[in-house]
């Protein structure tokens, strides 16, 4: 230690008392002479102590639905290192069946002093909750941003993609590969991203096919869980109705519709294509792999961290929703409508 403190104080210019002062913290030392002695403790390679490290800027609390679809880890990981590279920490608390619900994990989030919170897939996109919770913790004074869903009852910046658009980018492919028989496999009909969803489908299939509003809404599309086996009882039914393509609201859904077929004895894509949602972690590396709809990820993440830091710097985004476009990503779980093969 004796040695420590002598080269950092030949290395700063001052003597091993003042370097002894500054390292534990006490009083009556410059700020200038303070700065050399940290910057001696640099250039010489040994850590700063714990206390003199840059304080972190706070905690930020970030709220997910559940881990297992790997779509929700993946968007934490942007979100969680974008909050450290502007240092603050990320605390991620989950909802699971079960386990603590939405407001239960807000509140432990604002008893511990959270800078501000970021909600993914949270009650606000779910148009039969109460939007009272939001404005409530707004006047508690804490900022917050919602990603997936959007409500006009909450005064709030929303960070989304563009569902609508996604559809449209499936129905086109499918019906460029002679598909007429499209279905649509979703989740429960009370979210907004599903509606969403429901409205590019339904006019991507009026625009394309010349089919109406009704008969696609009553006959092509399914609502079920956003799991693989409610992806797969989706599938099972709209394969019923004779679908020969089915286009799924999540990448966990479309591996239960290509179970659901294969449990038909049909192969995918010879006679049945899936597209998924999402471009989850690992999905390129499914059999076959699987043609997705590509989430923005990493620019939403990024996104809604840049919009909570304005918030909790004092510039509020005004109430809007910043919308992000998807991509098509066409891989191996689509092709040419059977009959067409069978006739080529």
């Amino acid at each position: 230690m004796t040695t420590r403190l002598a080269d950092i104080a030949a290395q700063a210019g001052v003597s091993e008392a003042t370097v002894s002062r500054v390292l534990n913290g006490k009083p009556g030392v410059a700020a200038t002479t303070r700065q050399s002695v940290l910057a001696a403790l640099d250039v010489l390679g040994y850590e700063r102590p714990v206390r003199l490290r840059q304080r972190s800027e706070g905690l930020v609390g970030l709220i997910t639905p559940e881990l297992e679809n790997p779509i929700f880890p993946a968007l934490a990981q942007v979100i969680g290192q974008a909050l450290t590279r502007q240092g603050y920490t990320p605390v991620l608390a989950t909802q699971t069946p079960g386990g603590s619900t939405e407001d239960e994990l807000t509140e432990m989030l604002v008893d511990r002093g959270v800078a501000g919170i970021i909600y993914v897939s949270g009650l606000h996109a779910d148009t039969t909750a109460d939007m009272q919770r939001y404005e409530r913790l707004r006047a508690q004074g804490v900022p917050f941003v919602l990603v997936d869903g959007f409500s006009p009852r909450v005064q709030a910046p929303f960070i989304s993609p563009d569902d609508r658009a996604a559809m449209t980018l499936a129905v086109t492919h499918l019906v460029s590969l002679g598909h007429t028989r499209i279905g649509l496999a979703l989740g429960p009909k009370r979210f907004v991203p599903v509606q969403r969803k429901i409205e590019g489908f339904v006019r991507a299939m009026q625009d394309q096919l010349g089919l109406g509003a009704e008969v696609v809404e009553t006959e092509l599309v399914q609502h079920s869980l956003y799991t693989l086996e409610g992806g797969q009882a989706a599938a099972t039914a709209l394969i019923d109705r004779d679908c020969t393509a089915v286009v799924c609201a999540s990448d966990m859904m479309a591996l239960g519709a290509i179970r659901a077929a294969r449990q038909r004895g049909l192969e995918v894509p010879r006679d049945v294509s899936v597209v998924g949602f999402d471009d989850s972690p690992l999905i390129a590396f499914t059999d076959p792999p699987l043609t997705t709809v590509r989430k923005p990820v990493p620019a939403m993440g990024q996104a809604a961290v840049r919009t909570l830091l304005e918030e909790i710097g004092g510039t509020p985004a005004p109430h809007s929703e910043f919308v992000f476009m998807p991509e098509l990503v066409v891989r191996g779980s689509t092709a040419s409508a059977p009959h067409l093969l069978r006739t080529s």
